[in-house]
């Protein structure tokens, strides 16, 4: 069953936006050097880091200067976790 969310592509645009930008201070890395590690563009991460646009590609290859590929690859497995409980009776049985 999907769930209902509140969150609009955009929304997580954004977010995924500003998640870069926070890993790329961290990393101490100006918007020159983070386009030199990752081939992308310096205002290409201007916009991205301001309106969450950007391509897949491009998205990917900023990921993997500031974090490993393989927590974004993780979200493609299945997930393993139990179901959310619906009832007292799912929780007890759990």
């Amino acid at each position: 069953m999907t769930t209902l969310s509140l969150l609009s592509s955009s929304d997580i645009q954004l977010s995924l936006s500003e998640w870069v930008k926070h890993q790329r201070k961290l990393c101490k890395y100006s918007r020159d050097e983070l386009s030199n590690k990752s081939t992308v563009p310096a205002s290409t991460i201007r916009r991205f880091e301001t309106t969450g646009q950007i391509s897949l590609r491009q998205f990917l290859l900023l990921w993997q200067c500031v974090d490993n590929l393989d927590r974004i690859n993780n979200l493609t497995k299945p997930n393993t976790t139990t179901s959310t409980p619906t009832s007292i009776k799912d929780v007890l049985s759990q």
